[in-house]
């Protein structure tokens, strides 16, 4: 079999507009859910939650059916070792978080890469090549594995150019908690004084061609960031979802009942 083509990678070459969601529960049957809804890409997250690497394993498994949906994972760390493991697993794209500098950004690149244009180590049969099967694996893995990386301070603000420069770099995505936290602003997310910040920054790279992206759990945020050049935008997280349903669910009952 041939190696598939990642439909968000050309989305993004393409500059369209892609809505994702953060997949943070560390549980497959979750991550199912999830997918059935179509959202365009989906973040396993491996930094802030309690999954490991089993729990991606699964996670990916049951988002693969559902093929409306390209499957990213953000690695705790910019750490080779932890990229090749995921990268055997087959994710379509690895999220790199706090990458500061161009150094940096190369590093992640190399982690993604075979040698000579690495230091990715070779598994001769692992889920990423179908164990494998995919007879053109080793040509074309490099050309269809997104490399997302992650600007999260405001020192890496000022570099962002220079970042999104970086010869291998699909995107460079906005992580305004970090960032608010980095103003002093901790939990403030959607701060207008943040995204004073962060605009310039994303109009540098827009203007250079390299598609941004970010997370944001306003849903008209969402839309006006994709409407005003930001190319992959995820609008909430599954934790998220849960908690404002179940606490709308409960108000709802005991409002009805007059129960406080």
């Amino acid at each position: 079999m041939k190696m598939q083509t990642n439909k968000f990678l050309a989305a993004l070459k393409a500059h369209e507009n892609q809505i994702g969601c953060w997949i943070s529960l560390a549980s497959p049957y979750a991550a199912e859910v999830v997918a059935g809804a179509g959202f365009d890409w989906l973040v396993v997250d491996l930094e802030h939650t309690p999954g490991d690497m089993q729990s991606v394993l699964g996670q990916l498994q049951a988002i693969a059916p559902y093929t409306a949906s390209t499957a990213i994972v953000r690695t705790p760390w910019n750490d080779p070792v932890m990229v090749k493991r995921l990268l055997d697993m087959g994710p379509q794209g690895i999220l790199f978080p706090m990458i500061e500098n161009a150094e940096e950004a190369r590093a992640a690149i190399r982690a993604t890469r075979y040698p000579p244009h690495g230091v990715r180590g070779v598994a001769g049969a692992a889920r990423g090549n179908r164990f494998g099967r995919v007879t053109d694996y080793y040509q074309n893995v490099e050309k269809q594995t997104c490399v997302l990386l992650q600007i999260e301070t405001c020192a890496a603000l000022d570099k962002a150019a220079e970042i999104g420069g970086v010869e291998g770099v699909d995107g460079v995505f906005f992580g305004p908690a970090d960032i608010s936290a980095d103003m002093g602003l901790l939990g403030q997310p959607l701060h207008r004084d943040v995204w004073d910040r962060i605009m310039p920054a994303a109009r540098k790279l827009m203007d250079m061609g390299v598609p941004v992206g970010t997370l944001v759990t306003d849903p008209g945020m969402a839309a006006d960031l994709l409407n005003d050049g930001f190319t992959f935008v995820a609008c909430g997280t599954d934790v998220g979802m849960l908690v404002k349903a179940t606490d709308s669910l409960l108000a709802q009952v005991r409002q009805a009942t007059n129960k406080e």
